[in-house]
């Protein structure tokens, strides 16, 4: 198949998947902060997409291995379109819930195959490069997303009627490509959950560290576009400034996605992941002693989106570093995984700062950072002699 095609699909796949998460969670957030809806169950309810992510995870792994990329592509791109197109017929909190947990479930069969199909078919000194484009793409999405706010002036079911048509559009382009399968394991021919279970023990012994940065950027991504919202309305910044700040952060990593990914392929992931994170942390410990200032804000999400909005795909290189072909589906997985567990603590874990603790907002999400640094400087100390070996101790 032609290579071209291929990237050019899958990536125009993630972006409006992207689009799509970038434009429900501030929407949705400043809805129920409309309708009164407390800011800690304005944030249970942004763990939705992210527990239908969780919930479905342990059964990837072999519909993907049997029937091959391209269908779990579709269905999981028709749930997202179908889930859409439901949230303007009954505005209901546990409805809305449920249809981002569908959402949850039919995104990341799009982004799971789409992770492994483009990690598998991309050479070493390459990797970086194809997998910042996918994040390129993720981010140009989730940067238009949150405009369609301005569109809730208009009409209340207008966001979720577009991204339902973008995503329909972009849907149909699938059927072009050809079918493929993950290369062939022989552990999979007696698959079962129990055996998917072990496996995940396995790749996590030696690729536990590539987990941590997919986990860190779901945090402080669903808790930016999730919690600021409410956070910036409490703190008297006008909606039409939320809704430019809010963007920023995946605008910033709009300029460095690809150059980081590529300086990934020369200098060594580990080291642009180090510089990256102790930036973030910086970056996020000045924005919250300049919260009650709109430009300050502004300038703290485009320069934090510069450095750790790469992290989720500098994560998924340096997990595909770290493992033979044979577990990249496995391995994808689990960064999935942690990149819920992420982005279901952060909302939540935000909304309960916001509530109690006010200005401690931006606090939580440095101090987060700076954890998964010290966990990245670790890893070379401890597990580091693994990373020419791992492929005869796994298989």
């Amino acid at each position: 198949m032609n290579q071209k095609l291929l990237i050019a699909v899958l990536v125009s796949i993630v972006g409006i998947s992207g689009f799509s998460q970038g434009m429900l969670l501030p929407i949705i957030a400043v809805i129920f902060e409309h309708d009164g809806v407390s800011s800690s169950m304005n944030g249970l309810n942004a763990t939705a997409l992210y527990a239908g992510i969780l919930l479905v995870s342990p059964l990837m792994e072999n519909p993907l291995r049997k029937l091959g990329y391209k269908p779990l592509i579709l269905a999981g791109g028709l749930t997202v379109i179908i889930s859409l197109a439901l949230f303007p017929v009954w505005k209901s909190f546990w409805f809305w819930f449920f249809l981002r947990v569908c959402i949850g479930i039919g995104d990341h069969m799009l982004h799971f195959a789409t992770q492994t199909w483009i990690t598998g078919v991309s050479p070493e000194n390459k990797r970086g490069r194809n997998i910042s484009i996918y994040g390129l793409f993720f981010s140009i999405g989730f940067t238009v997303g949150p405009l369609m706010t301005k569109l809730l002036e208009i009409n209340e079911a207008l966001p979720f009627i577009v991204s339902s048509a973008l995503s329909l559009l972009t849907w149909f382009t699938v059927f072009l490509l050809k079918n493929e399968r993950p290369e062939h394991d022989h552990e999979i021919e007696t698959a079962s959950f129990l055996s998917t279970m072990k496996r995940f023990s396995k790749v996590s012994k030696y690729a536990w560290v590539a987990f941590l940065p997919p986990f860190g950027y779901g945090f402080l991504e669903a808790s930016l576009n999730g919690n600021f919202p409410v956070y910036a309305l409490r703190e008297g910044i006008d909606l039409s400034k939320v809704s430019i700040i809010v963007p920023a952060f995946a605008a910033g990593s709009l300029i460095s996605q690809l150059p980081l990914g590529m300086m990934s392929d020369r200098y060594g992931r580990r080291k642009i992941l180090l510089f990256v994170l102790l930036a973030g942390f910086f970056i996020f410990t000045a924005a919250g002693f300049l919260s009650s200032s709109s430009l300050g804000l502004f300038l703290c999400f485009l320069l934090s989106g510069m450095m750790v909005g790469s992290t989720f795909s500098l994560g998924i290189s340096y997990m595909a570093d770290l493992l033979p072909k044979n577990l990249l589906p496995t391995g994808n997985l689990l960064c999935g995984i942690f990149f819920s567990f992420g982005s279901i603590s952060g909302p939540f874990i935000g909304g309960i700062v916001i509530q109690f603790f006010k200005g401690s907002f931006f606090f939580v999400i440095s101090f987060m950072l700076l954890m998964i640094f010290f966990a990245v400087v670790s890893f070379k100390k401890t597990s580091g002699a693994h990373n020419h070996s791992e492929s005869s101790l796994i298989q």
